[in-house]
């Protein structure tokens, strides 16, 4: 049987379509559609007309592809960008209407959960009190836990696209007193989670996310091109060298650096301060970069504990299907 889960990001939609009777759920195929939705949508900002056509043309192709690599219907969750917008129900029940795929928006405990779930599903139980940061476009997720799902989970607004639409809007460098300013911030928000974090004491940090990951290779570790089973680290002393390097930068020159992908090279610097002040609050030297994350926990979840946990989210759960009338979404 197959079973497919559509992403849907602040900068793209990305479907995995997995065989669910095969061991571990290692994609047989993977697509994904440029949004860009953060450019073009304030961070807790509405969503206008020409983002709304833009996400339902996304999720039409999407689920198509999930048809013909014979999945079904995708398990189709919004991240940050969609989540936060004040005009979130309308969005959703206009691309629902539209394509007939009825999105959800997971709360932000929820995802670090999930994401908590794959991270501990592709380290194993070896990992031992696991704690995970991971980094999104509009927040950060935390977790902690000693068994399969989490003890505690936080999300915060410290996405790096959010963070970087506050803090460094122009293409040139930012100055030393932006950085300050944002590690400043950072340190403000994550206080009382870190204390958390270090009275835990965590065996094994991991880090998931694109972010990072893109981070992991600038300081040094092997590219993506290698596969997932090869093992990465992301060291606190090279995310801080990796930091002060891309502060040093425009915006546009980040993507000539090994592993910054232009669409990312503008949230890179904010990615890397955040990076590296929660791994100093929480007493961290090094995390394990992790393959799988957010998607691969729905999937798990859809995979062992059945498909009714998804429908029985609901629309507070954060949401099921929001009501079939299209309504009128904001105009730019």
């Amino acid at each position: 049987m197959r079973v497919s889960v559509l992403d849907v990001g602040s900068r793209t939609a990305r479907l995995v379509v997995v065989d669910t009777g095969s061991g571990a759920p290692l994609p047989v195929h993977t697509a994904k559609w440029k949004l860009r939705l953060g450019e073009q949508v304030a961070p807790g900002g509405p969503l206008d007309e020409e983002s709304v056509r833009r996400l339902g043309r996304a999720v039409t192709a999407a689920s198509a592809t999930a048809e013909r690599w014979g999945a079904g219907r995708p398990l189709a969750f919004a991240t940050a960008v969609v989540r936060d917008a004040p005009n979130r129900r309308e969005v959703l029940r206009t691309v629902g209407a539209r394509t007939g795929v009825w999105l959800r928006t997971l709360p932000g405990e929820l995802e670090a959960e999930l994401t908590f779930l794959g991270a501990r599903r592709w380290l194993g139980w070896r990992a031992g009190p696991l704690v995970l940061i991971d980094i999104g476009g509009g927040s950060l997720e935390v977790a902690f836990g000693r068994g399969r799902l989490p003890d505690f989970a936080v999300a915060v607004p410290l996405g790096a696209q959010r963070l970087t639409h506050e803090f460094f809007p122009a293409e040139a460098p930012p100055t030393e007193e932006d950085v300050k300013a944002l590690r400043r911030r950072v340190r403000h928000q994550l206080r009382d989670v870190a204390a958390r974090v270090r009275w835990e004491g965590p065996h094994t940090a991991v880090a998931t996310s694109r972010t990072f990951q893109q981070l992991a290779r600038l300081t040094g570790e092997a590219p993506g091109r290698h596969g997932p089973f090869v093992s990465r680290t992301l060291y606190r002393s090279g995310l801080r060298e990796a930091r002060d390097r891309l502060a040093r930068l425009p915006a546009a020159e980040r993507a000539r650096l090994p592993g910054i992908s232009a669409p990312r090279a503008g949230q890179s610097l904010a990615g890397a301060v955040v990076g590296h002040t929660a791994m100093k609050l929480m007493g961290l030297k090094s995390a394990a970069v992790c393959p799988w994350a957010l998607r691969e926990g729905v999937l798990l979840r859809h995979i062992e504990d059945g498909p009714q946990w998804w429908d029985e989210l609901g629309e507070e759960g954060e949401q099921g299907p929001v009501g079939k009338a299209p309504l009128r979404v904001a105009t730019s």
